[in-house]
């Protein structure tokens, strides 16, 4: 079970209002180059987002499913990665001072991903949850400080992401 925290230095509502941002999603996900909410409004219980995950010359869709929300403090994901399976992705926040300590807690909970987790697994995990949370802090901070992209520059234009995602089924 991959569990990892990062001190953000900005307010636990800035970075709630960044997780609760569907459309910021790839902004700070490690390897999501397009989203798009698909049923539901995120980031309510069974609201889901479809996003494009690009390695190399692959693009692979996959969807992201709010299974627990007790705003304004935890986030708990259910990211579905095709035949790899599904893992459950769990976003603490707490008040540290004036600042926001971020908890990430990832593990499998079905499918292939399970069965063939192990240290080599955990390892990746851990560096892709340094760079995620790495990128959340970021754009938290960044928002924290006034320094928030325009949003029509940020966002990938609404007919590109629905080519993108195209409704394939991961």
């Amino acid at each position: 079970m991959a569990v990892r925290h990062r001190l953000v230095k900005a307010s636990p509502q800035t970075v709630w209002n960044v997780l609760a941002d569907g459309d910021r999603y790839s902004e700070w996900v490690v390897g999501t180059s397009s989203t798009q909410e698909m049923t539901g409004e995120w980031p309510r219980v069974d609201a889901e987002i479809a996003y494009e995950i690009r390695v190399g010359p692959l693009k692979l869709t996959n969807e992201t499913v709010v299974r627990r929300c007790r705003k304004p403090d935890v986030l708990e994901l259910e990211a579905r990665a095709g035949v790899l399976g599904t893992a459950r992705i769990a976003f603490e926040l707490r008040p540290w001072g004036r600042y926001c300590l971020v908890i990430l807690d990832e593990h499998p909970l079905q499918g292939v991903g399970g069965l063939l987790h192990n240290a080599g697994v955990e390892v990746v995990t851990q560096l892709r949850h340094r760079a995620l949370l790495g990128r959340l802090a970021k754009v938290c901070e960044s928002d924290a400080r006034g320094e928030r992209p325009d949003d029509d520059a940020r966002k990938t234009p609404a007919a590109a992401r629905s080519h993108a995602v195209g409704g394939a089924d991961a």
